[in-house]
């Protein structure tokens, strides 16, 4: 039977700020040693008090703009409690009835809400027990959670990509999923293809089943257990049981724990049995999920409003209304697009990488300011050739020499030179590669480097005309190969002529002359 998959993420991202949610303690995820940023506030100790970072704040609400969500004019924060060893409080504070923001959309993933909370401390088990490392509790995580409008593994994993982007470019988070600062948890469920009945979706606001009920589910819930099989909401019973994926660690765990759980549930049902609604873990190694625990309900934290933090009125708060969004990811492909005529490939590179695009912009301004000749001409090639060298040779060079861009030496006013040179045919394309080479190794002027080795490039057709006498005297045979009608040997002649000037003719123009003398 063929079954039709719906998927709802749910997305941890630990926030870009200078101290935790509700303390001073350094918000330092670079810090190696354990239980060091830590205080009694963070610590959960008695008779302590937290304060909201309003930092931490005002980035959910960044994020929130960028994705096009409504803003919340009131926000409070509450408890969800539940034991675990390293939640210091016994309790969490979060978000619960009241968001910071509600709705909004990425790559047409309708987004449920956004919310921010404390993070957990970190467990390190060993062969002798386990520890715990407190360092992280009570670090500003922002939690995003989509409807379940996703239909695959490849979707999510696409949809985690670029949220991940976004977040950098309004520098909410670093998102570096190695390093733990952004998880990934997946709701899955499937259903009959050719079920006549839909899903119940939540239509109102963006609203996930879950907020529509009230106490059977919580807002991470897109779909409950407890929920299966009930008419009762607007007449479309639910259908499927969701089973979540917890901690996936990297995009591809993402996509292949997603679409492992789909064949799973189907296989199941094939054989005539029932999905149970829990919660699984990802076994790299084995590249299968595996069971953790019953799944909790909303009422199983016993969620009630933060007694020792105040409500947030957003309306009154400079800060939450203040917030200028930078150039997004979407904007910049189109105006790559628009402006320099690239094509997406090299755009995405350019989207992705930040240095990169910085270096190319500052290169392409200075080509279209270097050469006072070539003023008000079309520039759209030197500017694209620039591009074709960054994304290959320079970065392949850079990679070798395990350099970045701080420590390279090769600016990008003397980057636009080289590339200069090469459009007005000063220049071979083989010869540019060894200048940039050189470039990258020692630094310099590309066109000191080019008069000092003599690489300039060889253009007189005098010159020219000698080196293609040259060429065929020295290689008679491919010369009368050729005339017999063999195309391949005047490349070989082509290529004779290049290596005899290292690079230096134009091969256009000794491709003319060896054709006009072997007439």
């Amino acid at each position: 039977m063929k079954y039709l998959p719906t998927i709802g993420l749910e997305i941890h991202a630990e926030l870009k700020t200078k101290t935790k949610m509700f303390c001073g303690c350094l918000n330092d995820p670079n810090e190696s040693h354990p239980n060091v940023n830590i205080c009694p506030i963070c610590m959960g100790h008695p008779g302590t008090l937290p304060t909201i970072n309003n930092e931490a704040v005002k980035k959910v609400l960044a994020a929130g703009k960028a994705l096009g969500g409504e803003l919340a004019s009131f926000s409070r924060f509450d408890r969800k409690n539940y034991f675990y060893p390293d939640l210091p409080k016994g309790y969490q504070i979060s978000q619960y009835k009241y968001p910071l923001v509600e709705g909004g959309k990425l790559l047409g993933v309708r987004i449920t809400r956004i919310h921010l909370e404390e993070d957990a401390g970190k467990l390190v088990h060993s062969k002798g027990g386990s520890l715990v490392d407190f360092n992280r509790a009570g670090l500003p995580l922002m939690e995003l959670v989509t409807e379940p409008d996703i239909k695959s593994g490849d979707e999510a994993a696409a949809f985690a990509r670029e949220l991940q982007l976004i977040l950098r470019y309004l520098g909410v988070s670093e998102a570096d999923m190695e390093k733990g600062q952004m998880r990934v948890e997946a709701n899955i469920s499937i259903k009959p293809a050719d079920d006549p009945i839909g899903h119940y979706n939540g239509q109102d606001k963006g609203h996930s089943i879950g907020q529509k009920i009230g106490a059977a589910a919580g807002p991470d819930i897109n779909q409950p257990e407890g929920l299966i099989g009930r008419t009762d909401l607007q007449s479309k019973p639910v259908l499927g049981v969701k089973v979540e994926v917890k901690n996936l660690n990297s995009f591809r765990a993402a996509e292949r724990a997603i679409n492992y759980e789909i064949k799973r549930q189907a296989e199941i049902l094939d054989e005539g049995g029932k999905i149970t609604h829990e919660t699984r873990g990802w076994d790299e190694n084995k590249q299968e999920t595996f069971s953790q625990r019953k799944k909790e309900e909303s009422h199983d934290y016993r969620y009630f409003p933060e007694p020792d933090l105040p409500s947030l009125d957003l309306e009154k708060l400079d800060f939450a209304r203040e917030i200028i969004l930078p150039e997004l990811p979407f904007q910049k492909r189109e105006r790559f697009k628009k402006e320099y005529g690239l094509p997406d490939e090299q755009i995405e590179i350019f989207v992705r990488a930040k240095d990169f695009s910085d270096y190319f912009e500052e290169t392409a301004g200075e080509i279209k300011n270097w050469d006072s000749e070539i003023k008000g001409e079309d520039r759209s090639e030197p500017v694209k050739l620039a591009a074709n060298y960054l994304t290959t040779d320079l970065h392949r060079l850079m990679k070798e020499k395990m350099l970045g861009f701080g420590e390279l030496m090769v600016t990008p006013e003397n980057f636009a030179e080289l590339v200069n040179m090469i459009n007005k045919g000063e220049l071979s394309s083989r010869a540019g590669k060894d200048v940039l080479k050189i470039m990258v190794e020692e630094g310099g002027d590309p066109s000191v480097i080019v008069e000092e080795r003599g690489l300039k490039q060889m253009g007189d057709e005098s010159e020219i005309g000698a080196l293609a006498d040259k060429i065929i005297s020295e290689n008679t045979e491919a010369a009368e190969e050729y005339k017999k009608g063999k195309e391949s040997s005047l490349q070989f002649l082509i290529g004779r002529g290049m290596k005899e000037t290292k690079g230096a003719v134009n091969p256009e123009m000794l491709k003319e002359a060896l054709k006009e003398k072997l007439k």
